[in-house]
C-alpha cells in the first residue's frame, strides 16, 4: 500500500470509519464486531480498507492466523481514540447549551466492588437512570493506572479506584472504603494454625502474591518488607494464587468471604496484617465536568454520603 498524507480535513463519512475501527479492535477481530456494530463481516472489511486507502497504511492482519494490529495500526488507534473522546466532548457540550442529559458517558471502575457491602455503586447508577435515562452508559473494569491514564486522556469520564498516590491531573472524590486481609489457601502450611499467634518472621518467609502495578497493595507489601514471589495484575489472579495452596496474598474481605466459608481460604494475623482502601471518583482537573458527567458525580456522592 502506498504511503499517503494522513487524514486532512475529517468528513462525517470519516467518523463513520473511525466508529467501524474502534469497534473492531474494542471487540478483538470482524466477527465479534459484527454483532457490536450490527453489520456484516464483509461490510465491516470494506469499510477497514477504505480507511486503509484513505490513510495510506494497513491497519491491521486479519487471516487464519487471527486479528493484530500493526504498529501503524497501534498508533493510529491511540490517535482515533483522542479524536473520538473529543468528539464526544463536543457532543456534550452541546447537550449542556441544549440543557439535555443524552449522549454516551464512558465509565471505568477497579475490580471486585460489586460485593462491597459498603459501595453503593448500583444505587447511584439507578439514581443516575432515573435522571439521564437517554444516556448510553459504558463501563469497564481496568487496574488503577489504566483508569487513571483513561481518565487524563479523556477516554474515560469517571473512574473510580483506590487511592494510593494523588495527581494534580486529577480531582479525586471519596465514596467508600474496602478491608483488606493477608490470606492463606486450604493446604498451606499457615492454614492450620489460623487464629492461633503467628509470629511476623512465619509469615514473611511464606511465599507471597501482590499486584504488579502501583496501589495500595504495593505500598503495604514494600512497608511491611513482603518480597513478591509471583505477580498479579487483578484481584481474581491474588484468588487463585492463594487457592494454591502456595502463597499469601492480599484481598477484600467481602470478595474472600465466600472463599473462607467454604473453609478454602483463611485470614492470618488480621490485626497486623491488614489494611484499609479508601475508594473516590476521579474525574479531569480540566477541562470542568460536562453537566452529564456532573450528575453522575453527584449521584455517587449523594447515595455513598448516606451509608
Amino acid at each position: 500500500m502506498s504511503r499517503k498524507a494522513l487524514l486532512g480535513t475529517v468528513t462525517d463519512n470519516d467518523l463513520r470509519l473511525l466508529r467501524v475501527f474502534r469497534a473492531v479492535v474494542a471487540c478483538g477481530g470482524f466477527a465479534a464486531a459484527e454483532l457490536e456494530l450490527n453489520i456484516n463481516r464483509s461490510t465491516i472489511s470494506r469499510h477497514i480498507k477504505d480507511l486503509e486507502t484513505r490513510l495510506g497504511f494497513t491497519l491491521c492482519r486479519r487471516g487464519r492466523s487471527g486479528f493484530a494490529l500493526t504498529d501503524e495500526g497501534a498508533q493510529f488507534y491511540t490517535a482515533a481514540q483522542k479524536v473520538m473522546a473529543a468528539l464526544e466532548d463536543y457532543q456534550h457540550d452541546v447537550n449542556d447549551i441544549n440543557q439535555r442529559l443524552t449522549g454516551s458517558l464512558a465509565i471505568a471502575i477497579f475490580d471486585k466492588t460489586a460485593s462491597n457491602p459498603a459501595c453503593h455503586i448500583d444505587r447511584a447508577l439507578a439514581l443516575f437512570d432515573q435522571q439521564a435515562p437517554g444516556v448510553h452508559l459504558q463501563i469497564h473494569v481496568e487496574p488503577i493506572n489504566a483508569i487513571e491514564r483513561g481518565v487524563m486522556e479523556g477516554r474515560y469520564h469517571l473512574g473510580i479506584i483506590p487511592d494510593h498516590r494523588p495527581s494534580s491531573s486529577l480531582s479525586y472524590h471519596p465514596l467508600f472504603d474496602e478491608q483488606m486481609y493477608l490470606y492463606c489457601g486450604e493446604g498451606h502450611s499457615l492454614f492450620s494454625r489460623a487464629g492461633k499467634v503467628l509470629e511476623d518472621s512465619e509469615i514473611l518467609a511464606s511465599k507471597y502474591v501482590g499486584i504488579g502495578y502501583h496501589s495500595p497493595n504495593m505500598e503495604v507489601t514494600r512497608q511491611r518488607g513482603q518480597h513478591r514471589d509471583a505477580t498479579a495484575w487483578d484481584q481474581e489472579a491474588v484468588a487463585h494464587l492463594v487457592l494454591s495452596g502456595r502463597y499469601l496474598g492480599y484481598l477484600p474481605q467481602h470478595y474472600a468471604d465466600g472463599f473462607v466459608s467454604a473453609g478454602r481460604m483463611c485470614p492470618l494475623a488480621s490485626d497486623r496484617f491488614q489494611y484499609v482502601c479508601q475508594f473516590s471518583a476521579i474525574l479531569r482537573q480540566s477541562p470542568p465536568p460536562r453537566r452529564v458527567v456532573a450528575t453522575l458525580l453527584e449521584a455517587l456522592v449523594e447515595v455513598h454520603s448516606d451509608g
